[in-house]
């Protein structure tokens, strides 16, 4: 009896699941890295200022919880939504700006489900994944007849502090509550060691 055996290579079955393991690792962290990556926009003085914003509630003319682009134009502070009229104020009538993040899950109901379905608490994981990150921008401004208002707007991560330094650049000056509370919490703290 004279078999013919034929030695299987079984390594070509494994090396084959190993690079497909390897490329679904690269590609998952690709995803993970391109979002955070800074695509902020260069701001230079020739180009108009500009920015995606949420009206969250302030301008008159304005809805609540809609979108549109915040710019500089003429001494004026304008938001536009898209295909309305714009609702502005002056950049002088600015009397302080207030900086604020806020974090918001996205995904939804799809999400939600698929963290209810994740295995051994695997939907914990997704939920610190699954978080974006906005600035808020509040603006107290005085409008002709004296009366004070405030805006508060919805931005991109980062963009709320490109907004104050425009401002500032612009000729707003900005009362800082930052340095009244660290003032008052020091006098607190020598009051208690006393």
């Amino acid at each position: 009896m004279n078999y013919f055996v034929v030695a299987r290579n079984h390594r070509d079955d494994y090396s084959t699941s190993r690079l497909v393991v390897r490329l679904f690792a690269l590609l998952i962290s690709c995803s993970l890295i391109v979002p955070a990556q800074n695509t902020a926009e260069r701001h230079d003085g020739s180009a108009p200022f500009g920015i995606r914003a949420t009206h969250l509630l302030g301008f008159e003319n304005a809805k609540s919880n809609c979108s549109g682009t915040l710019s500089f134009q003429d001494n004026l502070l304008q938001f536009q939504q898209t295909g309305k009229t714009n609702a502005h104020i002056k950049i002088g009538s600015v009397r302080d700006v207030f900086l604020g993040e806020e974090s918001r899950q996205v995904g939804g109901l799809p999400l939600t489900l698929g963290k209810a379905a994740a295995p051994y608490g695997g939907g914990r994981v997704v939920s610190l994944l699954s978080h974006k990150k906005y600035d808020t921008l509040t603006l107290r401004y005085v409008d002709s007849d004296g009366g004070i208002h405030g805006a508060i707007l919805q931005l991109a991560k980062g963009q709320g502090e490109r907004v104050k330094n425009e401002l500032i650049a612009q000729g707003v000056t900005i009362n800082s509550r930052q340095d009244q509370s660290t003032k008052e919490s020091a006098t607190e703290a020598r009051h208690e060691n006393n």
